[in-house]
């Protein structure tokens, strides 16, 4: 089964309840139908219950049934996750395997979850983003459209940029004061246009200058 269960998509519960919004946006009818449709499926149940068991939270053995330690479990997974997505908005699975990661909740007073740590993330564009992107900057750049070869080419050397380029996100929280940073990254479009701008076909058409025209609309002139 695959680690990303939090991600399954399901179909809503008979009887939901009413649709509060906590500070993170979550409604509370939305967990209520998560947690309904959980319990009505036990290779779900198998899959949380090692996951919540892995981050800390659950303490009885692996389990196909729902009982109220697992639903006590998931209730403070959830208290957690929402604290830390006031300040850095972070998803149920994510979460788990963040807190996994860092060792599990500890055992002292106090909430649980992640106190501080670094997250890693890459964005990888995908072929239809990529193309959009480069179409685009071909036109303004060169003022003709991408072939087949250039959108192939961009597009692999962009995923290989981003590859090498993650984000990191260093975080803390401690009660009511939470505060993250993120850096690393790349800029597409700049990538992209210097890139372009760069080929023999750009230089022998002399359009560099029309390029620092288009970079300083952009806010990126040099």
């Amino acid at each position: 089964m695959s680690q990303n269960v939090f991600d399954y998509q399901y179909r809503p519960a008979p009887k939901p309840q009413s649709t509060e919004t906590n500070n993170s946006g979550t409604s509370q009818s939305e967990y209520t139908q998560f947690l309904s449709t959980i319990a009505k499926n036990p290779a779900l149940i198998t899959g949380y219950s090692k996951l919540l068991k892995s981050a800390g939270y659950y303490k009885g053995k692996i389990t196909d049934k729902y009982t109220p330690a697992l639903q006590k479990a998931f209730t403070k997974a959830e208290e957690d996750r929402l604290s830390i997505s006031t300040v850095r908005p972070i998803g149920r699975d994510e979460f788990l395997q963040e807190t996994i990661s860092l060792g599990g909740v500890g055992s002292g007073s106090g909430s649980g979850g992640p106190k501080s740590g670094v997250s890693k993330a890459t964005r990888i564009s995908s072929t239809t983003e990529a193309a959009a992107l480069i179409e685009s900057i071909i036109q303004d750049t060169l003022g003709r459209k991408a072939t087949a070869a250039e959108l192939k080419k961009y597009t692999a050397s962009l995923q290989a940029a981003q590859k090498k380029a993650p984000t990191v996100t260093k975080f803390t929280s401690a009660g009511s004061n939470q505060t993250s940073q993120t850096t690393g990254g790349i800029n597409e479009q700049q990538y992209l246009v210097d890139k372009i701008s760069g080929t023999d076909e750009a230089k022998a058409n002399k359009v560099l200058g029309f390029y620092e025209t288009f970079m300083n609309a952009l806010g990126g002139g040099r």
